[in-house]
């Protein structure tokens, strides 16, 4: 589990009795195919993981996979007491903490994280946490700070600035920070570098066909049970109770899709409403209209990462970033409150293919 608080808006649609109830086909061709299909689910990181997948010699376990995201936690999680990430934020002096990455989690989450706040410009900022603390997302009732403690607090918010140093020697990290405020939260990264992670594994396993999910994050390669590009629904942020109301459904294969929204994660206090979207510039919650962004990229990482950092951007500035970037491949869709009670949406020229 890690530390800042996101919303999740994917859902996969996909009918196949075989998953559900087993099969019921009479063609013995057709019965199994369709039992090469699984469904591996488990926890992880406070939320759940799902993998559907074809694997007619069974070469995946659930044993296995739940062992790469105990690895993972065991570097990357705010949970853990004992994690890598703990012992930097837990460090009570401006100290240098050295450790070995054999799985270089720890470097690959650090280094795309780097590239993605320098592109951003600041926009994506693991560092933000000590403000969405202070904002009060981690309990209820919090008062809402001062400016002068936001003041205080953005002195220690900053991943490309000198109050933090990160040396990366083979699979030996060491690395500095200046003062026991600084903290580092790769939340809004690091789920989606998970999926990719177990993305790998499949790969690495011959498997061809798969939807993999954590959390919301999703990679989706080949086709699904149906012999098609995989079926994702996108939530509309007007949703009905005890039912889940989609805006869009994408048909898309070989991708990595993610979501952030805040139109589920707020607090009101004396009449005003905080979204849990905090810029990292200002150290408050964002004020603009976009409700959500769903990112379609080569890497969940990336698609987790530049959803969040799209929800700070706000919608043109979201459209103008896609639109400067071709060498990134990301495809966007946008829902926005026109400040008339409508949902609007906004979508890149690239992500109309996934829509049919």
């Amino acid at each position: 589990m890690f530390g800042t608080l996101k919303h999740k808006g994917l859902t996969l649609l996909i009918i196949l009795s075989s998953l559900v109830v087993g099969c019921t086909s009479t063609n013995t061709e057709e019965s199994q195919e369709e039992n090469d299909w699984r469904n591996i689910r488990g926890t992880t990181q406070g939320t759940t993981y799902s993998v559907i997948l074809k694997d007619p010699n069974a070469s995946v376990q659930k044993e296995a996979l739940d062992s790469i995201l105990h690895d993972f936690d065991m570097v990357l999680s705010t949970y853990i007491d004992s994690s890598r990430i703990s012992q930097i934020n837990n460090a009570n002096d401006s100290t240098t903490v050295i450790f070995d990455d054999p799985s270089e989690y720890f470097t690959t989450c650090f280094r795309t994280s780097s590239h993605i706040s320098y592109l951003t410009e600041g926009a994506f900022d693991p560092t933000v946490f000590p403000l969405v603390k202070a904002w009060g997302f981690f309990k209820e009732d919090a008062p809402v700070p001062s400016q002068r403690e936001i003041d205080s607090l953005l002195e220690f918010v900053g991943f490309g600035g000198d109050i933090h140093n990160g040396v990366f020697t083979g699979k030996r990290v060491s690395f500095t920070k200046q003062n026991p405020s600084f903290k580092l939260d790769f939340n809004a990264i690091a789920q989606g570098l998970s999926v990719d992670i177990l993305a790998q594994y499949l790969d690495d396993n011959g498997i061809k066909d798969y939807f993999l999910e954590i959390g919301g994050e999703i990679v989706v390669k080949g086709k699904n049970p149906e012999n098609a590009k995989w079926r994702i629904g996108i939530d509309s942020p007007k949703q009905e109770k005890d039912k889940r109301v989609l805006d869009k459904i994408i048909h898309v294969s070989n991708k990595a899709i993610a979501t952030s929204g805040n139109y589920r994660k707020f607090y009101v206090k004396d009449g005003v409403k905080y979204s849990h979207t905090i810029n990292p510039k200002t150290g408050k919650p964002v004020q603009h209209s976009l409700l959500s962004a769903t990112v379609v990229a080569n890497s969940c990482a990336d698609a987790d990462a530049y959803a969040t950092a799209f929800m700070v951007m706000g919608v043109d500035k979201a459209m103008q970033f896609v639109k400067k970037h071709p060498e990134l491949k990301l495809e966007i869709y946008l829902l926005y409150d026109d400040g008339k009670g409508n949902i609007k949406h906004k979508m890149s020229k690239g992500f109309k293919k996934y829509l049919k």
